[in-house]
C-alpha cells in the first residue's frame, strides 16, 4: 500500500481472501481475514456494525442505483482504515440468489479489467479460473444435490479429491453428522429456491483443528427462474467465532463472578467461568493471608512463594489433572514462571516445552506425571491484583483443546481475572471486618451461663451467615440482690463493627443500670435516653464518613427480672419480640406484653408487667432473626417456636438445639440469639421475714431472732457479723426511714440480709468525724459485707448486704 501524501490516502491492494457478507439492511454479517488485513479491524469489532460506517466517502450514484435494483456492481470504493487512513480499492458486490426480497450481498475484490469486453470463451475461462482458485471453499451441485464441481480449497477441507466426490451427495460423501444436516439444507434450497445461511463449529474431515464456518447455500437459476442446482460457499469465521465467544465469556463472567462476599466462592466462580469459556483446566491459588482477610505483603523475589489452592475446575469430572487438593498449599520455586508472574504483576503465555515451564513441572513429581498423562500443552499465568496488591495467581491450561492460547485469549483472561480480583479483594476486606466484628461481639457476650439458685440458663448465639454482616444482637444474665436475676436480650439496628460497638455500649449500660436496681420500665427509659444521645453524637455528618455507621442508632430490647422468693417475673420490652413461657405441663404461650417503642425514639413511655410463674416454668427470650425469614411471616415463626418448645421438659441444651433445628432449616441471614431460663423457687426454709416496730428497742429483738435463725441454718460462725449488719441497718431504718420496717434473711449461695422501710430516700456513706456519735453504720456494713446496696420498691426502699457462707458450709439447694 503506497501513501499518496498529506491526505492520508492510499491505493489499496485487495487480498485474495477478501470477503464480506452484508445483509439487506447494510449490517456486516461475515468478515474474512483478508478484510482484516486490508482495513485493520478484526471480526469482533465490525460484525454487527453498519457497513456504511467503514466508508470514507459516499458510493458513486451508479453504484447506489445498481444496489437498489438488486444488481451486481463493481466500482472503486473509498474506505477508512482502523488507523484513520483513507484506502481506495476496487470491490464487487454480488447479490446471493434466492435470498428473497431482502437478499444478502457478497463483497469481494473486483478485477481491474472488464470481463464483458473480452470474448465470451475467454471470459468463461477466466470465470472458471476464478471459481477454481477462489481462496474460500466453493462447490456446485445439480438438481439432485449431487456434486458437479468444487475448487481445490473445498477438496482440501473435505479431505478428499474432486474426482472422488463428483456425482455423490454430501450424505454419501460423509455419512456422519453434521453432513446429514448440510444435505438436508441443500435439498431445502433446491425445493424452495431460497438461499440458506448456516453457521457451524467443528472439525472438517480434512482439517486437524476445529473451525467456525459460515455457509451459504444458494440456488442456481436459469433465465426462467427455475432451479437448476445450487452453489455452496463456505467462509472460515473462526476468528469471528472466538471474538463472539470471548465477548460471551466476558459477559457471563461479569454476571457470575462476585455474587457473594466469600473469598472461596468468588475464586470458584472465576474458575467456573473460565472453564465454561476457553480453558480446559483452571486453578486459583491465593496467598495464605488473603483467605483470612488480611492484606498480603510484597512477594519476595529471592524466596519460594507458598500459596493456597482456593479453587479449581476442569472439563474432566473431579479435576483429575490437579496435584493439589482445594485448601492445600503448594510452593512456586524461585525463578519459575509462576513466581516470576507474581513478581511482574502481568499475565504470560507458555507452552509445555518451554524451559521455564519444564523447570516448574519437574519441581513436583506428581505435577510432571499429570502434565504427561493429560497432555497439557498450553498454559497461561495471570496474577490476581486489585488496588495495587497481589492476591494470588490463576493458571489456565489446555489439553482437550488442540489450539494453544492466543494473545486474544490472554487479553480475555486478564480482563476476567482483573474483574474477579476486585471481587476477591472486596470479599477479603469483608472477611476481615466480619472477623473483627465477631471477635468484638463475642468478647462482649457471656462465655458460659452463671450458676444461679433462681434459675437454670442455656443460650445460643449464631452470627449471620457468610452472605451477611455480623449484626448487633446481644444478651446477658445479671445476678441481682435478693437472689433475683435479670435477663436481657437486645438487637442493635445495622450490621458490622459499628453495630457491634454500639451493642457493647448498650450492654455495659444495661449492666450499670441493673446494678442500680432500676425497675424494668425505668431501666428501658434510661437506656432510651442513652440511645438518643448516641445518635446525636454520631450525627448525620459523622454517619456519612468512611468507617462510620450509615444508619441512625437504634435498638430493640427486652428486660426481665425474676424473683425466686415470690416467683414473680417483671418484664418490659422496647419494640422487641415477646417472650414465650412454657409451663411445667408443657403448654406454651406467648406473653401478651405492651410492645413499647424501639430504643432511640425518645420521650415515649415503657410499661412493665408482672407475671407469676410456676416453679419449673421455662422462659424463652430471642431476637427477631429466630422467627423472621424471607419466605415466612412472624406468625408462622411464632407457631414453629411454640411447636419446638411444647412437650415434656428436656435438658435446656437439648431444647436449644431442638428450637434451632425447627426454625432455622438454613443459615439465617440475620444474627440469632436464643436464651432459655428454667425457673426455680427458694424453699420457705431458706427465707425468714420479720416485721419490726419503729422503736429503738426493736434492734435488740432483731439481733436475737437473727442469731436464732443462723443457729437453725448452721451458720453460727456468721452470727457476730450478721448481727452487726442487722443492728446498723435497722437502726438506720428507725432513725431515717418510715413504717413499715421489715427484716428478711435469705440463705442462698450467699447469706443475704435485707431491711426494708417505707421511705424512698436512698442511703449514702459519709465519713464521721473523730468526736461524732453516729454516721459510721453504713461504713461498717460496707466493710463487713462482700456486697451491699439499695433498691427502690413500690412501698419505699430496701437496703441489702451479702456475705459469703462460712467455709465448709453447703450452699442452699434449688
Amino acid at each position: 500500500m503506497d501513501s499518496r501524501g498529506g491526505e492520508g490516502t492510499a491505493e489499496g491492494h485487495v487480498p485474495e481472501d477478501f470477503a464480506v457478507v452484508v445483509d439487506a439492511g447494510g449490517t456486516i454479517m461475515v468478515w474474512s481475514a483478508g478484510a482484516q488485513h486490508l482495513l485493520g479491524h478484526d471480526a469482533g469489532e465490525v460484525v454487527g456494525r453498519r457497513a456504511a460506517e467503514l466508508l470514507a466517502a459516499g458510493l458513486p450514484e451508479s453504484a447506489r442505483r445498481h444496489l437498489a435494483e438488486g444488481r451486481r456492481v463493481a466500482c472503486e470504493v473509498a474506505l477508512r482504515h482502523r488507523r484513520g487512513d483513507r484506502v481506495v480499492v476496487r470491490l464487487q458486490a454480488t447479490p446471493l440468489a434466492g435470498a428473497g426480497p431482502a437478499p444478502l450481498w457478497l463483497v469481494t475484490a473486483a478485477a481491474a479489467a472488464k470481463v464483458a469486453e473480452l470474448p465470451e470463451p475467454q471470459a468463461e475461462a477466466l470465470w472458471d479460473l476464478t471459481l477454481a482458485q477462489l481462496p474460500v471453499p466453493v462447490a456446485i451441485y445439480d438438481r439432485d444435490a449431487r456434486l458437479v464441481a468444487a475448487n481445490a480449497v473445498m477438496a482440501q477441507v473435505m479431505g478428499t479429491t474432486v474426482e472422488e466426490m463428483r456425482g455423490l451427495t454430501l450424505r454419501e460423501i460423509q455419512p456422519t453428522a453434521p453432513f446429514d444436516e448440510y444435505d438436508r439444507l441443500q435439498r431445502q434450497v433446491l425445493r424452495t429456491g431460497r438461499t440458506v445461511f448456516h453457521e457451524a463449529h467443528g472439525k472438517a474431515p480434512g482439517e486437524t483443528r476445529d473451525h467456525a464456518w459460515s455457509m451459504f447455500f444458494s440456488p442456481l437459476l436459469d433465465e426462467n427462474g427455475a432451479v437448476q442446482g445450487l452453489s455452496a460457499a463456505v467462509f472460515d469465521t473462526t476468528e469471528q467465532y472466538w471474538a463472539r465467544r470471548h465477548l460471551a465469556v466476558l459477559n457471563e463472567a461479569s454476571l457470575r463472578i462476585g455474587s457473594t462476599l466469600d473469598v472461596t466462592r468468588t475464586a470458584e466462580e472465576l474458575a467456573e467461568a473460565a472453564v465454561a469459556g476457553f480453558a480446559d483446566f483452571v486453578t486459583v491459588d491465593l496467598l495464605p493471608s488473603v483467605a483470612l482477610g488480611d492484606e498480603p505483603g510484597p512477594v519476595p523475589p529471592d524466596q519460594p512463594v507458598t500459596v493456597r489452592r482456593t479453587a479449581q475446575r476442569s472439563v474432566l469430572k473431579g479435576c483429575p489433572e490437579s496435584v493439589v487438593a482445594p485448601g492445600g498449599t503448594t510452593t512456586y520455586p524461585v525463578g519459575t514462571p509462576p513466581a516470576r508472574t507474581l513478581l511482574a504483576g502481568r499475565g504470560s503465555r507458555h507452552t509445555a516445552g518451554e524451559p521455564g515451564i519444564q523447570q516448574w513441572v519437574r519441581s513436583s513429581q506428581a505435577r510432571a506425571a499429570s502434565v504427561t498423562k493429560y497432555m497439557i500443552h498450553s498454559v497461561m499465568l495471570v496474577p490476581l491484583r486489585a488496588r495495587g496488591v497481589t492476591l494470588g495467581l490463576v493458571h489456565f491450561m489446555r489439553h482437550r483443546t488442540a489450539d494453544t492460547f492466543s494473545e486474544d485469549d490472554l487479553r480475555l483472561a486478564e480482563e476476567i481475572v482483573a474483574r474477579a480480583a476486585v471481587s476477591v479483594d472486596n470479599a477479603r476486606r469483608y472477611t476481615r471486618e466480619r472477623r473483627t466484628a465477631l471477635a468484638l461481639q463475642r468478647s462482649l457476650l457471656p462465655d458460659r451461663p452463671p450458676d444461679l439458685a433462681a434459675m437454670e440458663v442455656a443460650y445460643r448465639y449464631l452470627p449471620a451467615g457468610s452472605g451477611a454482616d455480623v449484626g448487633g444482637d446481644w444478651f446477658d444474665v445479671i445476678p441481682l440482690s435478693g437472689a433475683r436475676v435479670a435477663l436481657v436480650v437486645g438487637d442493635v439496628v445495622g450490621h458490622g463493627i459499628a453495630a457491634s460497638a454500639t451493642m457493647g455500649r448498650l450492654r455495659t449500660a444495661v449492666r450499670t443500670l441493673a446494678d442500680v436496681d432500676l425497675a424494668p420500665d425505668e431501666l428501658l427509659t434510661q437506656l432510651d435516653d442513652l440511645v438518643v444521645r448516641l445518635d446525636r453524637e454520631e450525627g448525620p455528618e459523622t454517619r456519612g464518613q468512611p468507617g462510620s455507621p450509615a444508619a441512625e442508632v437504634g435498638a430493640t430490647c427486652l428486660y426481665a427480672v425474676y424473683d425466686p422468693v415470690s416467683r414473680r417475673c417483671t418484664v418490659a420490652r422496647a419494640g422487641h419480640p415477646p417472650p414465650a413461657v412454657v409451663t411445667p405441663d408443657g403448654s406454651v404461650r406467648i406473653l401478651d406484653l405492651p410492645s413499647g417503642p424501639p430504643l432511640g425514639l425518645g420521650g415515649l413511655p415503657f410499661e412493665a408487667v408482672d407475671v407469676e410463674l410456676e416453679e419449673g416454668s421455662l422462659l424463652a427470650l430471642y431476637t427477631d432473626g429466630l422467627i423472621e425469614a424471607a419466605d415466612r411471616d412472624i406468625d408462622v415463626g411464632l407457631t414453629l417456636l411454640r411447636r419446638a418448645l411444647s412437650g415434656p421438659a428436656e435438658p435446656l441444651e437439648d431444647t436449644c438445639d431442638q428450637v434451632l433445628r425447627t426454625l432455622l432449616a438454613d443459615r439465617s441471614t440475620d444474627d440469632v440469639v436464643l436464651m432459655l431460663a428454667r425457673t426455680a423457687a427458694l424453699d420457705t426454709e431458706q427465707v425468714r421475714t420479720w416485721r419490726l416496730p419503729r422503736d429503738p428497742a426493736a434492734v435488740a429483738g432483731a439481733r436475737k431472732v437473727t442469731s436464732r435463725q443462723l443457729a437453725d441454718w448452721g451458720l453460727t460462725e456468721a452470727a457476730f457479723a450478721t448481727e452487726l449488719i442487722v443492728s446498723e441497718l435497722i437502726t438506720n431504718a428507725i432513725r431515717y426511714g418510715e413504717d413499715p420496717i421489715v427484716l428478711r434473711l435469705i440463705r442462698d449461695s450467699t447469706l443475704i440480709c435485707e431491711v426494708s422501710d417505707g421511705s424512698s430516700t436512698a442511703p449514702h456513706l459519709r465519713r464521721a468525724r473523730v468526736f461524732d456519735e453516729g454516721g459510721r453504720g453504713l461504713l461498717l456494713v460496707a466493710q463487713i459485707a462482700e456486697r451491699w446496696g439499695s433498691r427502690q420498691t413500690p412501698t419505699g426502699k430496701t437496703i441489702w448486704a451479702e456475705q459469703a457462707l462460712p467455709t465448709g458450709t453447703p450452699s442452699a439447694t434449688r
